[in-house]
């Protein structure tokens, strides 16, 4: 979680497996933090990814497991994917879900740990977007890269039966796909995940103040630097928050009183909510940043149903 102001012990409200995992970051221990410095560099860049991947491995390999999931790898309208999908499924099913994965738009934090349990729970199909990154391919490659996923699902299957969601950058990516289908003027798709993301990158979260930064020491605006590149930060395709909001589709939104971005995901609630979007927050009790995607505990069980049910509800064949 980087370096940042002294937490207080973990509450005893929290589980004790989710404990085990997040109590070794208050004494610094853990994952190795991550700067900004190593992301610049095109050397020590590479062995952060190849350090993320094989640090998830696992994690990917015991929840393919558990829930039952197939995996393979393909393009979609030339993007670099990963087909997920539970074992078993009808193949007729034209109900479809898309991922973005977290990592701050420069690391593949997740693409399998947000995609296998949505996968196993509901038996809908999984299509997690490996989108181009920062700093390499700046802001609007990724979104660029999301469109052309959504339109190529477009063409066959309703609306009505795709689902989009991410998690922190890919939460970010997802409000900021869901303008840039308003803006083009194509069908939205039936609902949408954002988890623990922002939706304003000018401002700096009011838990950013006494929270250890997610990577290195700098904010989450500041942490956009490499993907925003000449970008105008105002730009309602930019940062969604700034525009117009309405005709979006039922949101889930989700995040923890430990996230970094708790505060972001509450104003991006308070926007959607203001233009009249169907919205659900549920925010978790002491958990930290994207919990759900790299923790195994009883907390990460409930915020993962409560995804699967989310989808299941609004998602028609």
């Amino acid at each position: 979680m980087g370096a940042g102001p002294a937490q207080p012990p973990f509450a005893m409200t929290v589980s004790a497996e989710a404990r085990a995992v997040m109590e070794p970051m208050l004494k610094g221990e853990g994952a190795p933090e991550v700067t900004a410095t190593l992301l610049r560099n095109p050397i020590t860049r590479a062995a952060v990814r190849a350090a993320a991947a094989n640090h998830l491995k696992p994690l990917n390999k015991g929840r393919a497991k558990r829930f039952g999931v197939e995996v393979e790898k393909g393009k979609v309208a030339g993007v670099p994917v990963k087909y997920v999908r539970r074992q078993g499924t009808d193949a007729a099913d034209r109900r479809l879900l898309i991922n973005f994965h977290g990592g701050g738009f420069m690391v593949d934090a997740g693409s399998l740990t947000e995609s296998i349990p949505i996968a196993g729970l509901t038996g809908i199909a999984v299509t997690t977007v490996l989108y181009r990154m920062a700093p390499e391919h700046p802001y609007p490659a990724a979104v660029d890269d999301a469109l052309a996923v959504y339109r190529d699902a477009l063409a066959y299957r309703p609306a009505s039966a795709i689902g989009i969601y991410g998690t922190s950058a890919g939460a970010c990516l997802t409000l900021q796909l869901l303008a840039r289908i308003k803006a083009e003027g194509l069908d939205m798709p039936a609902a949408a995940g954002f988890f623990s993301g922002a939706g304003d990158f000018t401002i700096v979260g009011d838990c950013e103040a006494y929270l250890p930064p997610i990577m290195g020491t700098r904010s989450a605006a500041e942490t956009m630097d490499e993907y925003c590149g000449g970008a105008d930060r105002r730009d309602p395709l930019f940062s969604p928050t700034f525009g117009d909001l309405s005709g979006l589709p039922p949101m889930l939104l989700m995040t923890s009183t430990r996230d970094q971005l708790l505060s972001h995901t509450i104003l991006a609630d308070l926007a959607l909510r203001q233009a009249g979007v169907d919205v659900d927050l549920r925010v978790y009790e002491g958990m930290a940043h994207a919990f759900w995607a790299w923790i195994e505990c009883p907390e990460s069980e409930v915020a993962l149903a409560a995804q699967a049910e989310f989808f299941m509800k609004h998602l028609g064949a």
